[in-house]
């Protein structure tokens, strides 16, 4: 088995994470938006970048620090994106 660098499995986690939120706030946005086939692609990748998160900090809970900082990393570039978008 391959040994990866915590340094990189932080930024792997942290990287998921933030995709994870991205994914979440397009889902909410699609579902309001009633696209349930988009909704439903959003929906996938949630649980695709959730799974490869879960299943790192599981092994090393180090990186649930990584986990939350994607997270609000993920949801504040999100939104903000979509704010600028909308002006």
């Amino acid at each position: 088995m391959i040994e990866i660098p915590f340094w990189l499995t932080f930024l792997l986690v942290m990287s998921s994470m933030i995709l994870a939120d991205i994914a979440w706030t397009y889902y909410l946005m699609k579902v309001s938006e009633r696209k349930s086939f988009s909704a439903g692609i959003w929906s996938a990748l949630i649980i695709s970048f959730g799974a490869f998160t879960t299943i790192n900090y599981v092994h090393d809970s180090r990186l649930f620090f990584a986990a939350i900082l994607g997270s609000f990393l993920g949801t504040f570039g999100a939104v903000e994106y979509k704010k600028r978008k909308e002006k």
